[in-house]
Formats: C-alpha cells, structure tokens, sequence
C-alpha cells in the first residue's frame, strides 16, 4: 500500500477518474416501481450516543444506524500502526461523522495475526477487551482511546495494566465484571473467531475496508486516508471490486 506523497499522487489520478464516473452513473435510488418514502437518516449527538451491538455471527461488531443503506467493514489489528495512522491522522473522523449523520454504518472485524508476527499477546488482549466494552456500550468509546494512547508496535504494549488503565478514563466502563474479563481472556473465541473472519474475507491485511460486502482495491484505499475524500470512496465503491466471502 502506498504512503506519503506516493499515496497522495495516486489519489489526486484517482479522485479525477471516479468524479467524472459519478457524473455519468446511474443513481442506486433511480430503481423504477412505485415511490416510496424516504425516511430521514438517524443522527447521532456524539460517538457516546452511537448504538453498537455484536452481529448474528458472532464477531462483526456493528457501530451506527440500522437504517443506513450503506455499510463500511474495517478491518483493524490494534498493534497495526497504519490502523492507527488511519484513526487519528487519516479518514475515521470523515467516516464516523457519517455515521453519527446516519449516511453509514460502520462494522469492525478484530483481526489478531501481529501476535503471530511480532510475538507477544497485545493484539489478542485489546480485541478481548473491546469485546467486554461492547457488553458496556463502550466500545466506540473505548476503540478510539485504544488508538489515540496506542503503543509502538513491537512493544506488545496492550497489557492488561494498559488496558485498565486505559479503561479508567471512559465513563462507566471500569468494573468488577470489565476487569474479571480482561485478565482472564474471557472472550477469547470472540477473538479467535475474529481473527478466522478476517482471513476468510481474504482482507489483504490491516487496515482494510469493505463497502456493501466489496473490499476496497488500493487505489480507493488511498482514498480513506484523506478526510476529504472518505464520501468519495464510499459513495463510489460499488463499482467492480472483489467480492468478501461472508455469507
């Protein structure tokens, strides 16, 4: 994946290409049948009021409105530093500002092979201690001070001392129940379970992002690290892209 000035280059070739697309596309809304009523977008005061619950299957973790007809996948590992360049210098603050305006929801597949690769448990114990936030309702919450305090990468600095500590610092998420599940790895098959998710979905590695079931090639990628053209890349990712293998 490109980065810097290669990245930006890419996306100013890109973003030309796809607006002219947009202008001579057919608009999804222009389907033909009897019209119906358009509900207005749910909106949201603040990433504390976003509604977040674990999906049927078991490990997609789903952050927004129900009525949203268009869903963005990321994929994230906590240990990855170009995951945490995307939320703190890149485009998650476009993306959940869609979210809270209801024009998207945002679904999160943990994935946990840094481990592997770096030795070391951090990205395992982060995944599980995001589980046990999202039995809280804290997890938006949670996720973000995860990545704004994140570790260097080969440190495997998501203890379950920085975990708690971290947890501190979010309103009502601390507690004999939170702190039970962090250090004893209660939701371990959530995160192995995650972790075998991300692989079937063939997700290039971290971060990754889906839209309507389509991961993103590497020249729309780019595009999601620019706050500026995160609409761009959602908006126009229904063009052929590969398939994820969800069912």
């Amino acid at each position: 994946m490109l980065r810097g000035r290669g990245r930006r280059a890419a996306m100013s070739v890109l973003v030309a290409a796809l607006t002219g697309a947009v202008a001579g596309g057919c608009g999804r809304g222009s389907s033909g049948g009897d019209a119906t009523v358009d509900e207005k977008p749910e909106r949201y005061a603040s990433s504390g009021h976003l509604p977040e619950h674990l999906a049927a299957d078991g490990t997609t973790v789903v952050v927004g409105s129900s009525r949203a007809d268009t869903v963005v996948r990321v994929y994230e590992d906590l240990r990855c530093p170009v995951c945490g360049e995307f939320e703190e210098d890149g485009g998650a603050g476009a993306l959940r500002k869609m979210t809270l305006h209801g024009e998207v929801r945002t679904e999160y597949t943990l994935a946990s092979f840094l481990d592997d690769r770096l030795g070391g448990k951090g990205s395992k114990k982060a995944a599980n201690a995001l589980r046990a936030a999202l039995e809280r309702g804290k997890f938006v919450e949670y996720h973000d001070l995860l990545f704004q305090e994140q570790p260097e990468e080969a440190v495997d600095g998501y203890t379950d001392a920085f975990l708690l500590r971290m947890a501190s610092r979010v309103k009502g998420l601390r507690g004999a129940e939170f702190d039970a599940a962090v250090k004893g790895m209660k939701y371990r098959s959530f995160v192995t379970a995650s972790q075998k998710a991300f692989e079937v979905d063939e997700a290039p590695g971290t971060p990754a992002f889906a839209v309507n079931g389509t991961l993103l090639k590497e020249d729309r990628w780019n595009l999601m690290f620019d706050p500026d053209y995160v609409p761009l890349a959602v908006g126009t990712s229904t063009l052929p892209q590969r398939q994820t293998h969800r069912t």
